[in-house]
């Protein structure tokens, strides 16, 4: 019982660490066996990277010796898109998004901040061998090509210089195979990513699919080798098989994750039911900074917006959820800016206040949204003459009021479009998950409003081509909102969020997906580093800033268990 009683603890801790974190992930009720001791096997971790794999190629290639894994893995063949190849690692390595570690280019610098945020700080982030170096009497390793990944990484017992995937391939046997006291090494191949960018990211391009088949022979290599170490018996190995991005460097595709372990039951990682963020406090937000005017609206044109809305309660104050504008301060407001009301009502604001129009006009919904359920919103801004430009509030596909704004004069002003909390604002946060967000730049008509409410397919759309922003915020994970349409950018997530599976309680616009299992787990690049921390035994601290999701504390039962 007392090895009971530690196993225990440990869990509370792990469950304890999830409830800290400024990224939550809902997770099922705990499980209690006798399990066995940690102490008795030595847990080491190898993360093998094949940069420009996607999970769709991995899938239809399927490589003998990465498949023979399988059985014994959670997996997914739909890991999140990575900005860049850079950025890719970059989340691996902390464990953090973008939006966060600012790193896009292939120097590994952070990316300077726009204008609109010069005076706040870029963030650090420790990688995870400095972790493990920090928390754990172990050897650690990284073995790539890349110079500059190498450089970045910068704290490593071993990380030899190589120059092509051979050498990485017989650099790592030769690590295994001398380093007893070895505990998380990182491998990197590239040739993959090199055979892409000539023909092709796909099972046609042939040199595309040799070089798969010739990096999983030297996958195999590896795992044979872990296998035939001296102190094998006494290891216990988790060994993750990954990419930095599916495609090409600078337009990736989704990637896949497989984490292997022979005590593993086959288990496919991937999203169950809706997935969407809640928003309830000050701090947690989605962003994008318009630095080329694609959602300034000035004085004479017509837009229109609409998202989906599922509010949980009916906030103590005014509460401004949605929007491109200053904070409302008085009668003082440049912009437009959605609300939650006090009386439940939905009330857009709008104002020219910096550029020469009226202050602060309100509209309110005639109906409330309601709490615990899903509304579809939309705000149309029709540009009519010099003296008429008609905002108009419909939800779901029904007419609600109209006002007349020209004398608000121009809306632009150089903010974020941002869902949740505008930062700095002293009105009071509301709680709601919002989804589907699309962003046309024609005012649509009623009867288009009205006859396409609940469509799930925009590609139906009359006014598709009018489309210039859409994001389905139904990604389950990580710190981005992906752009669902081409040339939409994506949208930052900061501050304190809480990624949610709502099972079948999808909006009206969404595709209905099966509800698979009790556990949904889509994967991100940067569950690698929790993952890594978690199977190492090191506490994930929440100032360590992790986004990651070390999942495998759902499958316990599966390896800790007698």
């Amino acid at each position: 019982m007392k090895l009971y009683n530690k196993i225990l603890s440990m869990l509370c801790i792990l469950s304890a660490m999830t409830v800290a974190s400024c990224t939550k992930y809902d997770n099922p009720p705990p499980v209690f066996e006798e399990l066995k001791d940690l102490t008795t096997n030595q847990r080491k971790v190898m993360v093998i990277s094949i940069d420009g794999l996607g999970g769709t190629s991995l899938e239809k290639i399927a490589p003998p010796q990465i498949m023979a894994l399988q059985k014994n893995s959670k997996f997914a063949y739909n890991t999140l898109k990575t900005e860049t190849g850079a950025a890719g690692w970059a989340s691996m390595l902390t464990g953090t998004g973008y939006a966060k570690h600012k790193i896009s280019n292939d120097d590994f610098e952070a990316d300077q901040n726009d204008d609109n945020h010069q005076h706040e700080n870029i963030t650090s982030y420790r990688n995870v061998l400095d972790y493990v170096t920090q928390y754990r009497s172990v050897k650690t390793a990284i073995v790539t090509p890349w110079e500059d990944l190498r450089n970045f990484v910068k704290i490593a017992d071993f990380a030899p210089v190589v120059s092509n995937d051979v050498q990485v391939k017989d650099s790592t046997l030769n690590i295994l195979n001398q380093s007893r006291a070895l505990g998380t090494i990182i491998v990197n191949f590239k040739d993959v990513e090199k055979a892409g960018e000539n023909g092709g990211f796909n099972e046609g391009n042939a040199n595309f699919k040799n070089a798969v088949l010739k990096t999983d022979e030297y996958v195999g290599n590896i795992v044979n080798a872990i296998k035939g170490r001296e102190n094998y018996e006494k290891e216990d190995w988790l060994i993750i098989i990954t990419t930095n991005h599916g495609g090409g460097a600078d337009e990736t595709d989704f990637g896949f994750t497989m984490a292997y372990n022979p005590a593993f039951q086959e288990f496919k990682l991937q999203k169950s039911g809706f997935n969407p963020v809640r928003f309830d406090n000050k701090t947690g937000r989605a962003t994008f900074h318009d630095e080329t005017g694609r959602f300034d609206v000035g004085e004479n044109k017509s837009f229109t917006v609409q998202m989906d809305v599922k509010f949980n309660n009916v906030p103590g104050g005014y509460s401004s959820f949605f929007g491109k504008s200053t904070n409302l301060s008085g009668q003082n407001i440049t912009g437009w800016q959605w609300a939650h009301y006090p009386g439940g009502k939905w009330v857009v604001t709008v104002g020219g206040t910096l550029n020469g129009g009226s202050g602060k006009q309100e509209v309110s919904s005639e109906e409330a949204p309601g709490t615990g359920v899903w509304r579809n919103l939309i705000m149309t801004v029709e540009y009519v003459n010099s003296s008429t430009r008609t905002l108009s509030m419909y939800m779901d596909g029904k007419f609600q009021k109209s006002i007349n704004i020209s004398a608000r004069k121009s809306l632009n002003i150089g903010e974020d479009l941002r869902v949740g909390h505008r930062a700095g604002d002293n009105d009071v946060a509301g709680s709601f998950s919002p989804a589907n967000l699309v962003y046309y730049n024609t005012a649509l008509s009623a009867s288009t409003i009205t006859n396409n409410y609940g469509l799930k397919d925009l590609t139906k759309h009359p006014n598709y081509a009018d489309i210039i922003g859409y994001w389905p915020m139904d990604e389950g994970t990580g710190g981005m909102y992906f752009g669902g349409y081409p040339g939409t950018p994506n949208m930052s997530l900061s501050g304190s969020y809480v990624w949610l599976n709502m099972g079948d309680s999808y909006p009206s616009a969404s595709t209905v997906m099966p509800v698979t299992s009790s556990l949904s787990i889509p994967t991100n690049a940067t569950d690698i580093a929790a993952l890594t921390l978690y199977w190492m035994n090191i506490e994930i601290l929440a100032d360590f800033g992790m986004d990651g999701n070390p999942y495998l504390e759902n499958f316990e039962i599966e390896f800790l268990k007698d």
